[in-house]
């Protein structure tokens, strides 16, 4: 049998990894270094970090990698202006810095640019928010890494108009225009976790952990189980880092209630509408009573939010009610001359925010920053901390465990402000390469730079696929966004398992069109089922499960209360 490439997370690379972490539990097979439980972007950085130092590492996800807070999020990677009102300036420059390593060393085939508009409708907010962009652009430019961005720019109202044509320039005295950067979030994950698998980690997603072993106080490893066989399995680590998020305090409990973090989620919705909706040529911050709400760019189409709220109930699958979609749409229509409604909402998703709590105030006053702990030895969990800031928290996480690895000669420090993720290496030259790459496999340029933005330098692996087999250069039914081969090569190389896992992670099909995805349900199944040996009774399990995860959305969308919607979101339940 051929073994899997480094880095490729398909079917063999998955039974593999658990066939080594079943392994680790054998008489004289050796214990991990490094035993990540959570499939988030902190887990995958982690995982990252440590194998790259040198620790034998494996991660579990009880789901899909980013199926929870890590694919629901801003898609922003920003220092966040709003945390210097709040005088976190530290974690600002901190993230300012991260924003400049993934847009010019880490990621720059995933990260980019993105411009805002900061509408001014006071005389006084033009010096006072200036200033407040001044500092922002500063800090960037005297980081360690290069900005990435172009700087802050004063603009009179004549020239909002001109640049947003649908904005409401009447009550304006201008904006000021600055640039934060954007990312596919889920993205971004899948391709740490693979950046990781290449350098030696075991990633086992469909995996979930049931409990600790001890050994006295000393946390030896966990008790798991494979959620498509039933397997149990026993996996001895060093170290267990948990960086498993808003349920944090679940996995508290699994060690008797032991520790010192204590995570509040915070519910933020966003609306997806397209982009000829509104005119515009840069997105719109402005503050809202109760946080900040962003319209952002996005390929075609545009993300709308978002809301701070309390979220107490279903952490896998938190609901936008009414309420929260009226909310974005009203303040958003106090910036527009013709305004949005329902019928112009292509998709909704919502997040939950994991933010340290120790005191009882509201949810948008909680900082954005990270804590690690070490409860018992042998168990590290880290919580808190934004997208952003992802390869700091890993840093952070791994350093917080070498005191119980020193004993094997030393941990060696973090080097993945060195690490490229995978797709990094060549990608400018493939870009230069656009028109060349277009002719060779007779797809359109726009077809290319789609490609390109997704995959980078990986490019390659998707132009082979389609050599191969050119029916794959087909676009995906009623998703004309997105090839066939993509939806294929999310199986293959990406760890893909379920339908759910390529219509609303590898790609964006759930929220980027009016039906949700419903008409390339059935097509994508279909090229899935094909990878994976599905029967044909299997088959239509997957897309019966799909068409009804997105009435249980379209249903909880029209309920009122966060309780409604939380009730009729989870009639429908993962499939495992």
């Amino acid at each position: 049998m051929t073994a899997t490439p480094p880095g490729v997370l398909g079917p063999a690379a998955r039974d593999a990894a658990l066939a080594a972490l079943a392994g680790t539990a054998e008489p004289g097979a050796g214990d991990l270094d490094v035993l990540v439980v959570g499939g988030g972007v902190v887990g995958a950085g982690v995982a990252l970090d440590a194998v790259t130092r040198g620790l034998t590492t494996a991660l579990v996800e009880q789901r899909d990698l980013a199926s929870g807070t890590s694919s629901r999020s801003s898609k922003l990677v920003h220092g966040g202006p709003r945390y210097l009102e709040m005088l976190d300036v530290a974690l600002v420059r901190e993230a300012l810095e991260e924003r400049g390593l993934l847009l010019t060393r880490l990621a720059p085939h995933l990260v980019r640019p993105v411009p805002f508009l900061y509408p001014l409708t006071r005389t006084w907010e033009r010096p006072y928010v200036g200033a407040g962009l001044a500092l922002y652009d500063t800090m960037a430019a005297l980081g360690r890494y290069d900005m990435g961005v172009p700087r802050h720019r004063h603009l009179f109202r004549r020239q909002v108009a001109r640049i947003a044509p649908d904005l409401r320039t009447e009550d304006l005295t201008g904006a000021i225009r600055y640039h934060d950067a954007q990312v596919d979030d889920a993205r971004l994950v899948t391709t740490i976790a693979r950046t990781a698998a290449r350098h030696g980690a075991h990633v086992a997603t469909r995996t979930k952990v049931t409990g600790f072993l001890r050994e006295g106080e000393r946390v030896v490893g966990v008790r798991a189980r494979d959620l498509e066989t039933g397997t149990d399995l026993e996996v001895r680590a060093r170290v267990v880092v948990n960086a498993a998020g808003v349920w944090t305090d679940e996995i508290q409990e699994m060690v008797g209630g032991r520790g010192a973090l204590h995570v509040k989620a915070s519910k933020g919705i966003h609306l997806v509408v397209p982009r000829d909706r509104i005119r515009s040529e840069a997105g719109f911050i402005t503050r809202t009573e109760k946080s900040v709400l962003f319209v952002i760019p996005w390929g075609r189409h545009w993300i709308i939010g978002t809301t701070d709220t309390a979220w107490d109930l279903d952490k896998a699958h938190p609901a936008a009610s009414k309420a929260d979609i009226d909310y974005v749409l009203a303040h958003v229509n106090t910036l527009l001359r013709e305004p949005l409604d329902h019928a112009d909402v292509e998709g909704v998703y919502a997040g939950l925010r994991p933010l340290l709590s120790g005191e009882s105030e509201p949810t948008s006053k909680i900082s954005r920053e990270h804590t690690v702990v070490a409860p018992v030895p042998g168990l590290v969990m880290i919580a808190g901390g934004k997208l952003t800031t992802y390869r700091v928290m890993a840093k952070d996480a791994v350093d917080a465990a070498a005191p119980s690895l020193s004993d094997a000669g030393g941990v060696r420090g973090s080097i993945t402000d060195r690490v490229p993720l995978l797709g990094a290496d060549g990608f400018e030259t493939r870009s230069n390469q656009r028109v060349m790459l277009a002719r060779r496999s007779g797809l359109h340029v726009a077809r290319i730079d789609h490609l390109l933005g997704r995959y980078g330098a990986l490019v390659d692996d998707l132009l082979a696929l389609v050599a191969a087999r050119p029916e794959l250069a087909a676009p995906v039914p009623g998703a004309e966004d997105y090839l066939a081969a993509e939806a294929v090569y999310a199986v293959t190389h990406e760890g893909a398992r379920h339908l759910d896992d390529v219509l609303a992670r590898r790609t964006r099909i759930s929220v980027e069109t009016f039906d949700r995805g419903t008409a390339a349900a059935r097509p994508v199944a279909e090229l899935m089922a094909a990878q994976l040996g599905w029967s044909a009774a299997r088959t239509d399990e997957e897309v019966d499960h799909y068409l009804r995860r997105v009435e249980a959305e379209r249903q909880s969308q029209q309920k009122p209360t966060d309780q409604e919607a939380d009730e009729a979101r989870v009639q429908v339940r993962d499939l495992v």
